[in-house]
Formats: C-alpha cells, sequence, structure tokens
C-alpha cells in the first residue's frame, strides 16, 4: 500500500472515484441533499492553495483519496461560525471494491502525521449519520465529538457532525 500526494493529471479520476464511493449514500438521504453533497464530491474547490490531495495505491491502482483542508481556510462556505484553529480532512473516499483493506485508515493516519508534523494541535473532520462506516471508523480512531462545531446545511433534518483528534495523545 502507497499513500502519496495525487498528481494533478489524477484529479478527474479522484473526483470520479469519490462520487463512486459516495453513490452509496444516495438511496440513504433526501435528494435534495445527495444533489449538494454530489456537487460538493465532482467541485474542484480542492484545487485551492494550500490543500493536500492525497491517494492511496494497492498493487499501483488508486483506490481512495483524502483532500486535507489547511485551518482558517472557508471549507464550508459559512456554515461555521467561528474559522478552524486547525486542519480538516475532507472528503475521504474508498472504492467499494478495495474496503476493509485499511486503506482508509492509512488515509486518516497520513492526514494525522502530516498536521502534526506542521506543529498543529488536532485534525478536525465533518461527517454525519447516514455514513455509518466513517462515524465508526473515526469513533475507532479516537476522534471526539465537537458538537459546537455541527452545522446543518439544508433544512432536512441532517446534522453534518464535527469531530476532532486532539495530539496530546498517541497517534494510533
Amino acid at each position: 500500500m502507497i499513500v502519496r500526494d495525487a498528481l494533478k493529471e489524477e484529479y478527474p479520476f479522484v473526483r470520479e472515484l469519490r462520487l463512486n464511493a459516495y453513490q452509496e449514500y444516495a438511496s440513504k438521504i433526501p435528494e435534495r441533499h445527495w444533489e449538494v453533497l454530489q456537487q460538493s464530491i465532482l467541485s474542484d474547490e480542492d484545487l485551492d492553495g494550500g490543500i493536500e490531495r492525497i491517494v492511496v495505491e494497492i498493487e499501483g491502482e488508486i483506490v481512495g483519496s483524502v483532500t486535507l483542508f489547511p485551518p482558517k481556510i472557508e471549507a464550508y462556505k459559512g456554515l461555521l461560525e467561528d474559522e478552524l484553529e486547525y486542519p480538516e480532512l475532507r472528503m475521504l473516499a474508498v472504492s467499494p471494491n478495495a474496503r476493509g483493506k485499511g486503506a482508509a485508515i492509512a488515509l486518516v493516519t497520513e492526514c494525522l502525521r502530516r498536521s502534526k508534523k506542521k506543529g498543529f494541535n488536532a485534525l478536525g473532520l465533518h461527517t454525519a449519520d447516514f455514513m455509518e462506516n466513517a462515524v465508526k471508523l473515526y469513533e475507532h480512531l479516537h476522534f471526539e465529538r465537537l458538537p459546537d462545531n455541527d452545522f446543518q446545511p439544508l433544512d432536512d433534518g441532517i446534522i453534518v457532525k464535527a469531530f476532532v483528534k486532539r495530539f496530546n495523545e498517541r497517534l494510533r
């Protein structure tokens, strides 16, 4: 397994991989919410300066990706009251046929490593309950809930929940 920065020519493939990985949620959430999520997945907002695009390869094939946003960037377009003082991982995606092989853990661990190396004291993320496996993963990796940074992007009852991993403990 190789974790590395995505090459610019791989960006279109990474967007399609994300869409494929998130497709399972289309039937779990209201149609309008899926449309907004899909738009975010396919957007080029992760091309802004300072945002790191990371992929994981297994046997020469890209099977997963994540973006690492720097602190103080407006990643959620006005949905959070305060700017985050730490990096945030977003759009973690693993191809359905590669799940269970450690790709997601490798990507999150790389985001943790990079954030800690840059001197930050935490790494944050947002997810929702309909992403059951993601929530389980973050809890397994000892991310803690940060309800003060939750938000509701649409008036459909779906709360996007904030999590944080502080670095005063050993990375696991």
